[in-house]
């Protein structure tokens, strides 16, 4: 069975991850994020029925895989065996022929890809594997962008979180509409803490295995100090769920940028059944070019002061898929790819 999880980011995934991965039919890794980083970059591969071509794909995902920052245990990817495994010639077919190397290697059946922002890409991967299940995992945005705020990762200024996340949630919520919920199961960050193991059989039931209650042991295992090893983003990993981490916003966030975002992710709020604070609806505040203009200034700068501040090992674990990336772009423009790129 192949799951996806899809939502936005720092809404819990990496406990929940954890916690799927304790079922003995799921193999749930860290992501590397497959279509997220590649998928942009296909068009540049030319014709993948070119033998050459497929071949140049899949060495490309094989090397994004093994360049991630929380290795996955014990998985050797053989280029040709990932080549065969894949029914068509598109990177869907590799994502998936690599996930399934990796679930075979785990002794499991089953396999989540944890790339929340695969939600960009719900409808193909709906319509791709028509079997698949997606996990929809949302939290209060109001918390989520306090988070992004404090995490090296994603956006920094209230209106591009508020953007971002708004639009995700749209995303996820037209996918649940279109396909059912046979197929897709809304879980909120807030009921995962609040209660774990009423959640777990809920998610359990929906994807035919049985409950464990190994779920809410996930802390314990070597799985989640691999995580935790690679980056102070997921030191919490290790810990018991927090279950006081919920509604933080009330108290740490400023007025003006709540009522930024219950302006711009209103809707969504509204949708999830989180009750506004300051913007009514139809009282949102409509801001001008000029205004998302320098938002977005302020916005880069923030990212650009966060990366300085991360320590430099994690700094190089994150370089090292990148350089795979930039590598890949380079290459597929005409230029030459130095080896200094590929291993910086």
């Amino acid at each position: 069975m192949k799951i996806f999880m899809i939502g936005t980011q720092r809404s819990g995934s990496n406990l929940f991850r954890l916690m799927l991965n304790q079922l003995p039919e799921i193999a749930a890794p860290h992501p590397p994020h497959i279509l997220i980083r590649m998928m942009p970059l296909v068009q540049t591969y030319g014709d993948l029925e070119d033998p050459e071509n497929f071949a140049l794909l899949v060495d490309d995902a094989c090397r994004l895989v093994e360049a991630n920052p929380v290795e996955w245990d014990g998985v050797k990817l053989d280029r040709a065996d990932i080549a065969r495994r894949s029914d068509r010639h598109d990177l869907y077919a590799v994502m998936a022929a690599i996930y399934d190397v990796l679930s075979e290697r785990w002794g499991k059946t089953s396999w989540c890809c944890k790339s929340l922002g695969n939600v960009k890409y719900a409808d193909e991967l709906a319509d791709r594997f028509p079997d698949a299940k997606f996990i929809y995992l949302y939290r209060d945005g109001r918390d989520v962008a306090l988070s992004f705020t404090k995490a090296i990762e994603g956006e920094k200024h209230y209106y591009n979180i508020a953007r971002d996340w708004d639009t995700g949630q749209q995303q996820a919520l037209k996918l649940r509409e279109r396909v059912g919920e046979g197929r897709v199961i809304s879980i909120s960050y807030e009921d995962l803490t609040g209660d774990e193991q009423g959640t777990m059989r809920r998610v359990c039931e929906f994807l035919g295995v049985a409950f464990s209650s190994d779920t809410t042991e996930f802390y314990k295992t070597d799985e989640a100090k691999r995580a935790a090893d690679a980056s102070g983003l997921w030191e919490n990993v290790t810990k018991p769920v927090m279950k006081d981490n919920t509604r933080k916003f009330v108290s740490a966030t400023s007025p003006d940028d709540l009522r930024i975002f219950e302006s711009v992710a209103g809707r969504s709020l509204d949708a999830l059944g989180y009750e506004r604070v300051l913007v009514k609806k139809g009282e949102e505040t409509q801001f001008t070019p000029e205004q998302i203009a320098a938002f977005d200034a302020e916005n880069e700068r923030l990212k650009a002061a966060m990366w300085e501040k991360l320590p430099a090992e994690d700094r190089r674990r994150r370089a090292e898929q990148k350089a795979v990336v930039d590598a890949i772009v380079a290459r597929n423009s005409g230029l030459d790819e130095s080896p200094a790129a590929v291993s910086a």
